[in-house]
């Protein structure tokens, strides 16, 4: 039976001086800043799936980062994707040394399977030269290293090595990625040695709020592009709105995000497959509102009749709670509500 998680699926102010600094708020007149971002398009152009994506709620995310949004559709991926911890209950703990070393430890207990999962992560960085050094194990005994290295050959020139190892089984990988970005401008690409081996790049140019974005990726044994996609889109400080090619141009995808006041957010997002089995389109709507300075509420809906809903609160600094409900309107009327149609989860984290 398919559930109402399955089937919602991930489609990611007031003044600062008063606010929790764990729920930072935005003015709709903010001017963009620099860009920083080294995310290009949708997660369906992401090569590197996080399991925990729904282990840290985000803060209020903003439409620009500079010339181009974080990723082409962030802003609307966010409103509708995150914050909606109904796929289980999750637990974020994040310290930091003063030698300048951080620990983060996740846990996720998976709402349908009751399996938990979880992952400790040491990183430790060195500003003066650049470097990052991270080093993370999971409980499936799945070790991963990241190295980065940032404005060494070039301002605004970034390496990261990516790799993972499973000790008693066969699993590994190694992502090399390189990233240039400079204002009106944003440019990767990276190797997967042990896929392919493939080589993958993406570019964004943006003017004057216009974002024009393309992706393609080439498999260097079989010799021939493997993966193409491009995207186009449009920011401007209280909304965006972005159109997305993918799948070597056989899904498309609309979005859009507008930031109605201060306190209150709206987005939708729309999805063609020309080769999906069922024909029309995909729908759906959200929106998110602050109730004050520590506290906002989200809402979404799809036109498969799936309502999710979401609470986040921050307690105190550094602690923050949420708390998200998926439900199945279409089945409102079954004897047992709380079954696989209907989803309850929650979300814990705690920095200091």
């Amino acid at each position: 039976m398919e559930d109402a998680g399955e089937r919602l699926g991930p489609v990611g102010n007031i003044s600062v001086e008063r606010a929790v600094p764990h729920l930072e708020r935005r003015g709709a007149t903010e001017t963009p800043g620099a860009l920083k971002s080294a995310e290009f398009a949708t997660r369906s152009f992401s090569n590197v799936t996080n399991i925990y994506s729904n282990v840290s709620p985000s803060a209020r995310p903003p439409i620009l980062e500079g010339v181009f949004a974080i990723d082409l559709g962030k802003s609307s991926n966010d409103l509708l994707g995150k914050d909606f911890p109904f796929a289980g209950t999750a637990l974020e703990v994040k310290t930091s040394t003063p030698s300048n070393v951080a620990f983060k430890v996740t846990g996720n207990q998976n709402a349908k399977t009751n399996l938990i999962n979880g992952e400790l992560e040491a990183k430790y960085t060195d500003k003066s030269h650049g470097l990052v050094f991270t080093q993370a194990w999971t409980t499936a005994n799945y070790l991963r290293t990241q190295v980065e290295a940032e404005n060494h050959l070039a301002k605004g020139l970034k390496f990261d090595l990516n790799a993972s190892l499973v000790p008693d089984g066969a699993g590994k990988t190694a992502l090399f990625t390189t990233t240039y970005k400079q204002p009106g401008l944003h440019t990767r690409a990276f190797l997967d040695l042990f896929r392919g081996p493939t080589f993958t790049a993406d570019t964004v140019i943006g003017r004057d709020g216009f974002l024009l974005g393309a992706e393609a990726s080439y498999n260097v044994t079989e010799g021939k592009v493997s993966r193409y996609a491009a995207a186009v889109g449009f920011s401007a400080p209280e909304y965006a709105v972005t159109l997305h090619g993918l799948g070597n141009l056989s899904t498309f995808s609309a979005s859009y995000y507008h930031r109605v006041s201060p306190d209150v957010e709206a987005g939708a997002k729309a999805i063609y497959d020309t080769k999906a089995t069922t024909q029309g389109v995909s729908l759906e709507v959200g929106a998110k509102a602050y109730l004050d300075s520590a506290a906002f509420v989200k809402a979404k809906i799809n036109n498969s009749g799936v309502l999710g809903l979401g609470y986040t609160q921050a307690l105190r600094p550094g602690v923050r709670a949420s708390f998200g409900l998926a439900v199945d309107t279409q089945k409102l009327n079954e004897v047992t509500p709380s079954g696989p149609a209907h989803k309850l989860g929650a979300s814990f984290t705690f920095e200091g």
